[in-house]
């Protein structure tokens, strides 16, 4: 296996989903939410800001959030409550107008999610035809890697699914389950603030 073989950040779209409904978190924008003196939903923006992705695109809802300031060309879903499929279609859909020859699909409610381990899916990916996912070492989640290979099955998905099925079936990285906490909740971001503190 070579260097080659791999799929490089240089020809991959990061795109961070952040148009989630947050019904569970109530009527406030739950990605404004502070966290440690930042917006949650900028926390794994700035943390994934020094990977040398060739695209960073945020497919947004209705947060207040401004992605643009952090380099991210933003993309309204309109379609947001039909479920986290259509996010995920317009952000491959962006992706390939770019010519990227892969997507990182992370989550903007994902605040802990690290450099280190996005490079690890990177350094997993010995083909071009791989999904790589992250993995707490009970189930897999994004953040996720996806080959072009994938892009019609991404675009074609529908419903709240998003990619489940398909990163089942890749190959998973398993990192600390602290890692991968996904905030859905007001309780959720309280334990997060207790934990770390």
């Amino acid at each position: 296996m070579t260097d080659g073989d791999r799929l490089t950040p240089e020809r991959t779209a990061l795109v961070l989903l952040a148009a989630g409904r947050s019904s569970r978190f109530g009527a406030a924008d739950k990605l404004a939410a502070d966290l440690f003196g930042r917006p949650l939903g900028l926390h794994v923006a700035t943390t994934l800001a020094p990977l040398p992705f060739a695209a960073r695109i945020a497919v947004c809802g209705g947060t207040a959030l401004d992605y643009a300031a952090h380099g991210f060309e933003m993309l309204f879903n309109a379609r947001a409550a039909e479920g986290a499929s259509t996010s995920v279609a317009l952000g491959v859909a962006a992706a390939r107008s770019h010519g990227c020859d892969a997507v990182l699909i992370a989550l903007a409610d994902m605040p802990c999610v690290t450099t280190a381990h996005i490079q690890r899916l990177f350094d997993a990916s010995d083909n071009a035809n791989m999904v790589v996912a992250s993995s707490d070492g009970v189930r897999p989640s994004p953040p996720a890697l996806f080959s072009a290979a994938h892009f019609d099955t991404l675009a074609s998905l529908s419903g709240d699914q998003g990619a489940r099925d398909l990163i089942r079936a890749g190959r998973h990285i398993v990192t600390r389950a602290d890692e991968l906490i996904d905030i859905d909740t007001e309780a959720d971001l309280a334990a997060l603030h207790h934990k770390t503190r």
